[in-house]
């Protein structure tokens, strides 16, 4: 048996040492043999595995809560395209039984479940909430995972998306990634004065906020690798005149709504990412003429010019271990994706299909990268392997821009935009999301339009 203690709002470990004692003890049925069912994503297209998630049971408001959750886990479950949950309403063994005894394995076959998913919410003494859950094998009558946990009840939602992240770890040897949150900027108003705003949500949109008013021009948010930091270019207002804007790259902080200044720069600035220590911020900077990328130490403010050449060089990202990094330039004549060492070195060029290669990003995992191509008027958004082979392409629009990965780099999220009518009407971005196979592409609703979307790493 496993136990993750949740932290609170403010990330207070509230689990104790007494209640770390009673661990959910793991109940096998004697003589039967060890669960089987496994979920292979490697292919290229994945029959959804039945998926039974009963409520949770709990008494008196509990209940409440319990229904949530279960409706919470199915939700994540079944967007990731690997799991078909089965309509409540088929199940034969009520959250009581489940509570009082194993499952009637029989009945649940009978209704074609593989896996079963319940537990037990209730409120402690204390103010606090406890979770237990466990995920049994239908067909191999054996459980395959249980845990506890203990928090504040605000942060019911997050143990639904941790429970998600075990069922998910467990049926498909990956790690999960429904506790995360999206950064992105949020659109709305007509086309002539549209009004940009940072907007942040858990990845299944609950939770939804802004993080800030409109008065500014924002672009191209990125989590720092704590999940608790997003650094974004702002244009803000250069002295008196409402008419001259100048480039402004910010650190916020996300729970304490504290907001700095990484630097006024000279010339335009572009793209700014963390790197994966999260002691830097690299970045592109139009300055005398050129478009190189740098580099900014974010605890002394000293900046490195990574490189020097008289092309646009811009959209770098870092691999996963921070010695190299991704960038698109056009020094070869169109723009097309490279690669470096993190000081600039061993420029190789990793793209040679046709059309135009930007946006590259480094898979969290540092197998891929994805990246956004340009060809006969059409956008796409690919993936290729560091050495710039194995190009796949998952999806096509009018345009598709701006990927970014999900932390178990099997999932990325994008945003997509259609033509304008020749009003100048519709062809407003959205945000969607698409699975390493290309098939499982699902539009995430948002409150108004929404782009430039960036996916935090696991929560802590």
């Amino acid at each position: 048996m496993m136990i993750r203690t949740l932290p609170t709002l403010k990330r207070r470990t509230l689990l104790t040492a007494a209640a770390a004692a009673a661990a959910l003890p793991s109940v096998a049925l004697p003589g039967v043999a060890r669960a089987q069912v496994r979920i292979d994503i490697t292919r290229g297209r994945v029959e959804p595995l039945p998926t039974a998630v009963s409520p949770f049971f709990g008494d008196g408001a509990d209940a409440n809560t319990g229904r949530e959750l279960a409706q919470v886990i199915a939700g994540n479950l079944e967007r990731s395209g690997l799991f078909r949950p089965i309509d409540p309403r088929a199940y034969t063994n009520t959250p009581a039984q489940l509570r009082a005894a194993a499952p009637q394995f029989g009945t649940w076959r009978q209704i074609n479940a593989a896996i079963l998913i319940h537990g037990n919410v209730e409120s402690t003494r204390d103010g606090r909430l406890r979770v237990e859950f466990r995920l049994w094998d239908v067909f191999g009558e054996a459980q395959m995972e249980g845990r506890v946990y203990t928090t504040v009840p605000a942060n019911w939602r997050r143990i639904a998306h941790i429970v998600s992240d075990a069922v998910y770890k467990r049926m498909t040897g990956e790690d999960g990634y429904f506790d995360t949150r999206i950064v992105y900027v949020s659109e709305s108003g007509p086309q002539q004065r549209r009004v940009k705003r940072l907007a942040l949500m858990d990845q299944d949109g609950a939770n939804h906020r802004f993080l800030t008013d409109g008065r500014e021009l924002v672009l191209t948010p990125r989590f720092s690798p704590t999940a608790q930091e997003i650094t974004y270019l702002a244009y803000v207002q250069a002295g008196n005149n409402p008419n001259v804007l100048r480039p402004r790259v910010y650190l916020l902080n996300i729970d304490t709504g504290q907001r700095e200044v990484v630097g006024d720069f000279p010339g335009m600035t572009f793209a700014p990412r963390f790197s994966p220590d999260g002691n830097r911020v690299i970045m592109s900077m139009a300055q005398g003429g050129n478009t190189d990328i740098h580099a900014m130490d974010l605890r002394t403010r000293q900046q490195q010019r990574v490189t020097n050449h008289p092309s646009i060089n811009t959209s770098p990202s870092y691999s996963p271990d921070g010695r190299q990094i991704v960038f698109n330039s056009d020094r070869g004549g169109t723009q097309q994706l490279y690669t470096m060492t993190a000081s600039g070195e061993n420029v190789q060029r990793i793209s040679f299909g046709t059309g135009r290669y930007a946006t590259p990003v480094w898979s969290p995992r540092g197998d891929l990268i994805a990246f956004t191509k340009q060809t006969e008027g059409e956008f796409f958004i690919g993936v290729m392997r560091p050495d710039g082979q194995g190009e796949r392409l998952l999806t096509r629009a009018f345009l598709v821009e701006g990927p970014t990965w999900a932390p178990n780099g099997r999932v990325l999220m994008y945003f997509r935009q259609g033509a304008s009518d020749s009003r100048g009407q519709g062809g407003n971005p959205r945000l969607y999301s698409i699975d390493l196979t290309g098939y499982n592409e699902r539009e995430m609703l948002t409150p108004a339009d929404g782009s430039d979307p960036a996916w935090s790493p696991l929560l802590p």
